[in-house]
């Protein structure tokens, strides 16, 4: 006889199973990233005094739910959305002076101050999108190769379509239709009655 064995699922992926699991489109990523990167450095300006280390330690988190929420057809976006992200988010704690130049520098100033967390979170959002990329480039090689051996066998489907081929080439062409390409193909039109 046979046992099967069961595997018992640990409290902590049960814990994050609950959790909001929102595919979101590149922009809505970026949108999200972006304005919630902002009002934490509002509440970080009004609270802690603009302080480096809590706008730094809330981006992370950030970074990781842009990169974990994004739709799989999306996933070069996340590590692009979050330096975006984090440059709109600095600039109510950037301090710089009165005016545009003003305001500017203290924007420049404050990205090159911040620099060690911009990359920490843009490497945690590439990272993660791309362990969701291979594990999603390998799950349709595993659904490809199980079709491949649901379906016919090969040698059953390869004389369908080499005669279904051979029947498209017997199908007569119009003079002028199509002429022949450099690897002597023929290019046809439908012909209307």
């Amino acid at each position: 006889m046979y046992r099967v064995r069961v595997r018992s699922v640990p409290p902590v992926v049960l814990a994050l199973r609950r959790f909001p699991n929102p595919r979101l489109t590149g922009i809505g990523a970026g949108l999200f990233a972006a304005l919630t990167m902002f009002v934490f450095a509002c509440v970080d300006r009004l609270l802690f005094d603009s302080s480096e280390l809590v706008y730094g330690l809330l981006f992370l988190p950030v970074s990781a739910l842009t990169a974990l929420w994004v739709r799989p057809a999306d996933l070069v976006t996340a590590p692009i959305s979050v330096p975006i992200a984090f440059a709109v988010g600095v600039f109510p704690i950037s301090g710089g002076s009165e005016g545009l130049g003003g305001q500017i520098m203290g924007l420049v100033t404050a990205l090159a101050v911040h620099a060690g967390w911009l990359y920490g979170g843009t490497l945690i959002a590439g990272l993660i999108a791309s362990v969701r990329k291979v594990r999603q480039m390998r799950a349709r090689r595993r659904y490809v190769l199980a079709q491949g051996r649901g379906g016919a066998p090969a040698s059953e489907r390869a004389p369908r379509s080499a005669a279904a081929s051979a029947a498209a080439a017997a199908k007569p062409v119009r003079a002028g239709a199509g002429g022949a390409g450099a690897a002597g193909a023929v290019t046809r039109r439908p012909q209307r009655p």
